[in-house]
């Protein structure tokens, strides 16, 4: 008895790859420029006189009238601290796809733009105070609004951690090969800026040096994602 087996095809769906998404890398640029918006905005509106430092009471009627100013100081850091966080877990899936096995670049790049956020959510939350304080201006101690103002424009720009970054993207650059060896110098450069500013007492202007580096890296991601 002979039997006969019949084939059976079977069709598989190849499909296509899907292209690399880039929402990512936009949230490092616009962060970068919202960055700048920052800080020259809603902070230095707020930034009294220097005839006014001798009484604290001056500075409150130079602020009085500008809660409004707060208000948007708060709404734009909050904002700007989630394109951070989107931007560092980006950046990190992107080195730790071409960084050698065990290498600390990808967490410590993602690391810094973490520490990044979270400098500008707590340098944002006196803002609370602040905005209540300037409507009731009347009936609060310009000594304590005074106190405020100083954390106000000054604790959400400290942003040091930003030196992990800077340092992780220049050793992926110039070692690794895992970005190219221009964005690598460039990084290098920010690194030595973001120092400097640790160094000096200007601590708080590492925000200049990140902000130009966010808007480089962002567009330098934008267009690496875009060819693959």
């Amino acid at each position: 008895m002979n039997t006969t087996l019949t084939p059976h095809r079977y069709d598989v769906d190849v499909l296509a790859p899907s292209r690399r998404r880039r929402g990512w890398a936009y949230a490092g640029l616009l962060g970068g420029i919202g960055s700048f918006v920052f800080f020259l905005g809603p902070a230095s509106v707020l930034t009294p006189s220097r005839d006014s430092y001798a009484d604290n009471a001056d500075v409150l009627a130079e602020l009085d009238g500008k809660a409004g100013w707060v208000w948007a100081f708060q709404t734009t850091g909050v904002a700007l601290a989630v394109l951070l966080v989107i931007f560092a877990l980006g950046l990190r899936r992107r080195l730790a796809g071409q960084e050698p096995a065990g290498s600390l670049v990808p967490d410590l790049a993602g690391l810094g733009l973490i520490l990044m956020a979270i400098m500008t959510l707590v340098g944002t939350g006196i803002s609370t105070e602040m905005f209540h304080a300037l409507r009731n201006s009347d009936e609060v101690d310009p000594d304590t609004v005074a106190s405020h103002l100083a954390i106000y424009n000054t604790l959400a720009w400290v942003w040091a951690g930003g030196i992990l970054t800077t340092g992780a993207m220049a050793v992926a650059g110039l070692r690794h090969g895992s970005v190219s060896r221009r964005f690598g110098r460039f990084a290098a450069v920010m690194t030595v800026l973001v120092g400097v500013t640790q160094v000096l007492p200007f601590q708080y202007l590492a925000v200049l040096p990140m902000a130009i580096f966010l808007i480089v890296c962002g567009v330098s991601m934008v267009r690496t994602e875009s060819d693959n």
